[in-house]
């Protein structure tokens, strides 16, 4: 009997999959337990329209990220801290700090996880930082530490 996933079953199916499975199985237990509707014209049909949406969701958020990396890579964060002579600073700039004046300069959202910085920053001066933006989009933003 034919089947579409409406949940993932380990070992059988991911969520939207359409399997062969054996009759006991798909009345006993997948439909029973809500994992999965038979595969009738009708709900191919569904499966069919819901798949094209998210391919046109999924593709409106790449279009977004696309935007904001133009704009992100137009932009020079600038922070302050206090620093030695040779220009080291006492404690180090995070993720946390360049998203927080990302949002209150710029007006741009940027979560401090997609903000990749290997290592925090500890020098004066420029420095380029990758932000995740989407899984195939990344952008480079520059943050200039200036002294307090």
């Amino acid at each position: 009997m034919k089947v579409i996933f409406t949940k993932d079953v380990k070992g059988k199916g991911k969520k939207g999959e359409v399997k062969n499975v054996s009759e006991g199985y798909a009345r006993n237990y997948l439909f029973k337990h809500n994992l999965a509707v038979e595969a009738s014209k009708g709900n191919l049909k569904q499966l069919e329209g819901q798949k094209k949406k998210q391919e046109e969701q999924e593709q409106q958020e790449l279009d977004e990220a696309k935007k904001l990396k133009e704009t992100i890579e137009n932009l020079t964060v600038e922070l302050t801290a206090k620093s030695g002579e040779s220009g080291r600073l006492f404690g180090s700039v995070t993720s946390k700090q360049i998203g927080e004046e990302l949002k209150k300069t710029h007006n741009i959202k940027v979560d401090k996880r997609k903000i990749e910085l290997d290592d925090p920053i500890r020098n004066l001066g420029y420095t380029n930082v990758p932000v995740k933006l989407h899984p195939d989009v990344t952008a480079t933003l520059r943050v200039h530490v200036k002294e307090q």
